[in-house]
């Protein structure tokens, strides 16, 4: 019985096996008849396999099976999984993944037996991300290698049509190239490609399957041109693209000129986004301080909306400084930008005469608040300290005029915020003043400010009829709340809040009207109220035995206040002239003349009286015992000042006109243009009824002339009412009590006047001028538009010694764009143009010159004295790669030439050469040589400069 089951399950086995081989044994048959026989293989056969095949399958019922045939059964199924899956697989490997686009212009020819296309004539294959264009390709579609290359050209002895390769953002040209799609790499000879704002070339080059390159016998440059006027020879390197390119063995070649400068290794990055790294100093020799490395450090790329640059400096004989550089902004919300310098700074030698040690720091913030971010809260900042020695010190400054001439220094630190529902605005401002010359530094922190808009409390809330005179009375308040000191740079940290700061509170409450008399007449009555509280006063007291001033300070709460009242009433007379049309012609239509005259009357009372407590006395007794009553304020700390001393009574007198004329123009389109001829001229004067002596007031008067659109002339003068008088020859004059120059039927003294002029001419504005001549039509808005742009540039807020008009002077002839079109003049050729301009500039002050000795007892006058001073500054281009800036001037008081300067600028191409010197008061000069790519500036570049301590006379 076991024999007959064992033979019945190796039978079964049999028939299983057989089930499977004839079918492919068939299979290989009818391929190989294919081949050699015409005779279609016998169909009869294999259908009756297949339908063995398929009734075992049909009849495999596993629940059925023992577990002998159920083992037998899951091995020749997993046998069967695994085959089919390595048919598939094998179909993939040997296949492309994705669709393959080709083109070709000329022709196109497919070989089914090898898989290979041939593409003719502006070929182009597309496959994925790739994308290749050549004029020639072979392209085997089953290996998936594409080879291609140019046609020579016998004419012009070139290839032409060579291979561009495009793979993402990163783009090849080549004579030759060989690439496999799958694997994504390749070979390439004679390759060119851009990274940033350098180009590769090499003679071979090796493309992984990660992209990156592997090249030899390279050139890197940052020259666009074809053929490059200096690279850097590289014997091989490796390329990142988007990263960096390392290099081994490279020397530089200027002009095809091989010059001894190697390297053995290097790198150059080429992120497009921050990145963090060293900064590579620079190198020099200064007379005082010796050999320096400085600007040398590392860069901090914290992330994309903040950076930080830490550099340092290092000297020879000791000396040594820090910086800390970093800029910061957040779209739509702010930006900004912070430096922190400090100096250690070392002159001669130790245990020598000429030793010293000085510290110096500057602190620079720049913070501006974008209008979209908040419409009621602004954040502002415009912060430039520095100690009186930084910039004497440092080096960089050593070769900018302006920076080291500057005597003045401002910063500012606002904050504001606004109540609309209420009309409130709160805001604070930090201040602070330097003066470089003496180290004074004024100082306001903070300066806290309150204000409530202007408001018609008797308004009512729905008006019926016509409007109250009472409802046009407004109110207005503003709140201050000011802490402030003067003291020198070193004295400020070891201040007293109490005894030095000037501290204090004042409040403001204007009340106003606005009424109109008989239809003509505006009456503007206000009244105004200033309370002021302070937390300290000084008594002051005279110590006879010691000869002194004694000043005690006593802290507490003061309250100091005054108030005035005023009205003022105005209106416009007209007067219209019309000329005669036989006389003057048509063109005048008519003059028009407006005069504004104005009277008002204010009043306060004498807040000097003893009942008000805002002045005292003290005795005070001199070493010959003379005694005297000393009048002060104990007060006059206060960071409001106090009261004026004198009843005001006074009538206020002013006087405007304006005269214009209205004349026919084509240009407009109302055929009428309106001219200036006296755009303002004011006269003003007041009669104070409460004062005993002196009750006239000096004539102020101010003139305005619009001499042409772009400029106005202002001219101010005042005239003074009483005359000088004398005891006798030799006395000191001394002015008037009472006698006036209008009572004695005279104009009254002049008492000078200062007045500044400046214009730029430039090649453009000479040349419209003849045009204009030979009346030809000027088109102005083109250069309406260039100044406003130059205007932009421009800071108005910063406060700067720097001459706005002087420096635009010095770039005023601009370089043309290099795509625009060629002017020609008449005769057709090529217009000669040499852009320059100069800007001068003129200020005179006219002032009486109150010297004793010069005083003219016959007239009673003194002279005058003119201070003036010229200003001069250029720019010549002489042509698009050369540029000749200069500044100068002339002070005619000391006689001398004022700061002068000169610089050369020369555009090569790759490379940018300047020079600048300094003529006086001190001589100096810089020069600087390097490449213009930002990859390439530190590393390329040579600096030469002299010092100005020194005074080198090198010209």
């Amino acid at each position: 019985m076991k024999r007959k089951s064992v033979l019945i399950v190796f039978a079964f086995v049999i028939l299983l096996v057989m089930a499977e081989v004839p079918m492919k044994m068939v299979s290989r048959v009818q391929q190989g008849s294919g081949n050699n026989d015409s005779i279609p293989a016998d169909s009869i056969v294999e259908d009756t396999f297949k339908a063995a095949l398929d009734t075992i399958k049909a009849t495999a019922d596993t629940t059925q099976m023992d577990s002998i045939q159920l083992a037998i059964y899951r091995h020749n199924k997993a046998i069967d999984d695994s085959l089919a899956q390595d048919s598939i697989n094998k179909r993939r490997k040997n296949g492309i993944d994705s669709p393959v686009e080709y083109s070709a212009e000329d022709s196109l020819t497919y070989e089914a037996a090898s898989g290979l296309a041939h593409l003719y004539g502006d070929s182009k294959v597309k496959y994925q991300n790739m994308d290749l264009q050549s004029d020639k390709i072979y392209m085997s579609l089953d290996s998936s290698l594409v080879h291609a290359t140019g046609s020579f050209d016998s004419t012009a002895n070139e290839l032409k049509g060579t291979p561009v390769f495009k793979m993402g953002n990163d783009e090849y040209q080549s004579d030759t190239m060989a690439f496999n799609f799958k694997t994504k790499k390749g070979l390439i000879s004679s390759v060119y490609t851009q990274q940033q704002e350098g180009f590769l070339t090499s003679e071979l080059s090796k493309r992984g399957a990660d992209g990156e390159m592997f090249l030899q016998h390279g050139r890197y440059t940052t020259c666009d041109d074809p053929h490059p006027d200096f690279y850097l020879a590289m014997s091989r390197a490796k390329v990142r693209p988007g990263k960096d390119v390392v290099f081994g063995p490279t020397y530089l070649v200027v002009a095809d000129v091989p010059l001894p400068l190697a390297i053995p290794y290097g790198f150059f990055p080429f992120t497009k986004s921050y990145s963090s790294g060293l900064i590579m100093p620079t190198y020099g020799d200064e007379t005082e301080r010796g050999f320096y490395l400085r600007d040398g450090g590392y860069y901090f790329a914290i992330n994309d909306k903040m950076d930080l640059k830490l550099i340092g400096e290092i000297y020879t004989k000791g000396s040594w400084g820090l910086s800390a550089a970093s800029n910061y902004r957040k779209r739509y919300r702010y930006s900004g930008s912070f430096l922190a310098s400090y100096q250690n700074t070392i002159n001669g030698e130790k245990n020598m005469p000429d030793y010293s040690k000085q510290t110096s720091f500057k602190v620079v913030w720049s913070h501006r608040q974008d209008a979209k971010a908040n419409p009621y809260s602004q954040l502002s900042a415009n912060v430039n300290f520095a100690t009186s020695s930084y910039e004497r010190n440092n080096l960089t400054s050593m070769y900018n005029p302006q920076t080291l001439t500057q005597s003045t220094r401002t910063s500012s630190v606002s904050w504001s915020t606004t109540f609309s529902s209420i009309g409130m605005t709160l805001s604070s401002t930090t201040n602070l003043n330097q003066n470089m010359r003496d180290s004074t530094i004024s100082l306001t922190l903070p300066d806290l400010n309150i204000s409530i808009a202007r408001f018609y409390p008797f308004k009512r809330k729905k008006r019926v009829g016509d409007e109250r005179w009472y409802e046009k009375i407004s109110m207005q308040y503003t709140g201050q709340i000011k802490n402030e000191i003067t003291t020198k740079e070193d004295k400020l940290l070891h201040s007293s809040l109490s005894k030095d700061w000037k501290n204090g509170m004042q409040h403001s409450i204007p009340i106003s009207g606005n009424f109109t008399l008989f239809g003509y007449l505006n009456l503007n009555p206000s009244f105004n109220f200033t309370d002021r509280t302070y937390f300290s006063k000084v008594h002051k007291s005279w110590d006879a035995a010691a000869q002194r001033e004694v000043v005690d300070t006593l802290s507490g709460f003061y309250n100091v206040y005054n108030w005035n009242f005023s009205v003022g009433a105005s209106t416009k007379l007209y007067g219209m002239w019309v000329p005669n049309r036989k006389i003057f012609g048509d063109k005048i239509n008519a003059i028009r003349h407006v005069i504004t005259p104005t009277v008002s009357f204010s009043y306060a009372p004498d807040f000097s009286a003893s009942r008000y407590g805002y002045y005292d006395y003290y005795q005070k007794t001199d070493a010959d015992g003379k005694v005297t009553m000393v009048e002060y304020s104990p007060y006059q700390i206060g960071p409001y000042g106090v009261p004026g001393k004198g009843k005001t009574g006074s009538l206020s007198m002013d006087l405007s006109q304006n005269l214009e004329m209205k004349v026919k123009s084509d240009d407009d389109s109302t055929g009428f243009k309106k001219i200036s001829l006296i755009d303002e001229f004011r006269m003003s004067m007041s009669y104070n009824f409460a004062a005993d002596i002196r009750p006239w007031s000096d004539l102020s008067t101010s003139l305005r002339l619009k001499l042409s659109k772009s400029y106005t002339l202002n001219l101010n003068a005042v005239f003074a009412s009483y005359v000088y008088e004398a005891d006798s020859v030799g006395a000191t004059p001394r002015v008037s009590e009472h006698t006036t120059y209008w009572g004695m039927g005279k104009l009254g003294r002049f008492q000078g006047i200062s007045q500044n002029l400046s214009y730029t001419l430039s090649n453009e504005k000479i040349a419209n001028f003849f045009k204009r001549l030979r009346g030809e039509k000027v088109d102005d808005k083109k250069g309406k538009k260039k100044n406003q742009n130059d205007d932009d540039e421009w800071d108005e807020n910063l406060e700067s010694n720097v001459d706005k008009d002087m420096e635009k002077a010095k770039h005023g002839a601009q370089r043309k764009g290099s795509g625009s079109k060629a002017e020609t003049d008449e005769d057709g050729y090529m217009a000669f143009q040499m852009p320059w301009s100069l800007s001068i500039g003129y200020g005179v002050t006219m002032r009486e010159d109150q010297t004793l000795s010069k005083f003219n007892y016959n007239t009673m006058r003194y002279p005058y004295k003119f201070t003036q001073n010229l200003n001069v500054s250029g720019n010549l281009r002489i042509s698009d790669g050369w540029n000749i800036s200069f500044s100068s001037g002339y002070d005619f008081d000391n006689k001398k030439i004022s700061m002068t300067t000169a610089s050369l600028n020369r555009d090569l191409h790759c490379f940018n050469m300047s020079c600048s010197v300094v003529l006086a008061p001190y001589t100096s000069y810089n020069f600087s040589f390097r490449c213009n790519a930002s990859t390439l500036t530190d590393a390329l570049k040579y600096d030469k400069r002299s010092s100005y301590s020194n005074a080198v006379q090198w010209y």
